[in-house]
Parts: structure tokens; sequence; C-alpha cells
């Protein structure tokens, strides 16, 4: 194979690499719920993390479902500038016991709604709840949860996760109460910032990589036309010598 079509074979495949890099790190990011305290049978603070998956939309409402069949007897909102916070509580469909308390009512959904610009495009924020008691003997809380972007479009964080079947396009925040997760840190705003930059870099990395190795296999043949032009001049030049000597 020709050193040159080596070459731009080897720059169209990186620049390939890198965007299906770049695809899958944009693409991972979700509604997610974690906890620094949440034990069975205690108190515990949930932290949700809600980014845009936008370039030219904000989030402006968040609605947080709790579970029905493991109520929470307390739940506590964290107030947010800029966003109203409601509680919604239902009638359940039977009595539950948690705890001491028989719960015949419970708050069944919590919705933050921004009064501003809310959260801006590629961005994110986190929402807390201050909950309890949770359940003992189960070992995962799923939340479903729906955010709201300000051109309308909704999208519903409520698919299940099958064990062992890949993760669903649209996931319930869901929590491990086997052991308690770290909570996402001040930091993670610098994280999640530098991971998105770098999928962006990766992608317009891949794409001038791939512009170059064309531009240097079209480069590459230049040189082998003009050397074809030449050697077809030099190759008429004693044609018409010869020519030119028959006539004498």
């Amino acid at each position: 194979m020709p050193k040159r079509f080596a070459l731009r074979a080897v720059a169209i495949a990186a620049a390939s690499a890198l965007v299906v890099i770049g695809a899958a790190t944009s693409a991972s990011a979700h509604v997610s719920v974690s906890s620094p305290d949440a034990k069975p049978g205690g108190y515990g603070k949930l932290v949700f993390r809600v980014p845009t998956e936008s370039d030219n939309t904000s989030t402006t409402k968040l609605v947080v479902s709790l579970p029905k069949d493991h109520p929470f007897a307390h739940v506590g909102a964290q107030v947010k500038d800029g966003w109203k916070v409601e509680k919604k509580e239902e009638q359940l469909p039977a009595p539950v016991k948690v705890g001491d308390v028989t719960l015949t009512k419970a708050i069944t959904t919590v919705t933050w709604t921004a009064t501003g610009t809310g959260i801006p495009p590629n961005d994110f924020d986190e929402f807390a709840l201050s909950v309890g008691k949770l359940p003992e003997g189960v070992d995962a809380l799923s939340f479903p949860t729906e955010q709201t972007y300000s051109d309308g479009e909704v999208v519903k964080w409520a698919e299940v996760a099958k064990d062992g079947a890949a993760e669903p396009e649209h996931p319930a925040p869901t929590l491990k109460l086997a052991a308690a997760v770290t909570p996402v840190a001040a930091t993670t705003s610098d994280s999640t910032s530098t991971t998105d930059k770098l999928a962006r870099w990766l992608g317009g990395g891949g794409l001038l990589i791939g512009l170059l190795g064309l531009a240097f296999g079209l480069r590459s043949r230049k040189p082998a036309v003009a050397a074809g032009t030449s050697a077809g001049s030099a190759g008429s030049g004693p044609a018409e010598s010869g020519t030119a000597e028959s006539g004498k």
C-alpha cells in the first residue's frame, strides 16, 4: 500500500474513533441520585444531580416522584434561590407502617420550578431532599423524574434497569441502600465541565485529523501528476526534432 494512502487511512480511523469517544462521553449524562448518609431504617439526604443536555435550552422544572410502596414519614425539600419548591401529598392505596407510624397519606412528588433562567445549557445543578425513615429490607429505591426544558420538551427519567441488561436510554434515578453513596461534591462542577469540554475537543480534534489526512493525500498526488506531465514533455521533444531533420 502506498505510504500516502496508509497515512490517510490512519488519520481517518483516528478521527472516527475520537468522534465516537466524544459522543459516548456526552451521552452518559443523565439525572441521578446519591446520598452521603442514607441507611435502611434511618434518615438521609438525597441529592439529585440534574444536567441540562442541550446546547440552546435551559432546564426550568424538575418533578421528583417518591416511592408509594415505601413512603416517607418525613420529607424536607431544599430551598434554592431562583427556584420555587412544592410538595404534593396524596392518599396512599393502603396504610403503610413506617417505624412506629402508620401512614395513610404521604408526600408523593416534589417539584422545583425555576423563577429565573433555570439551569443553563450544558451546565448542571443539584436538588436535595431530607427523608425518613428509609425502608429496611430494600436494596434500592427508584425516583422517576421529569425534566422540563425552556422550549417545552419534557424528558421522563423513569425506565428501570434490569439485571444483566444494558442501561436504558432514560433510567430512573436509583439509590442503592446497601451502602451509602458519596454525594456530588462542589468540585463536580469543574469535573463535569472538564468532561464536556474534553468530549468536544476530542470530537473537534478527530475532525481536524481527518481533514489533515485528506489534505495530505491530495497533496501527495500532485508531484506524481507533475512528474507525468514533465515526462510527456520530454518525450515529445526528440520527436519534434526528428521531424525537423527529416524535412531537411
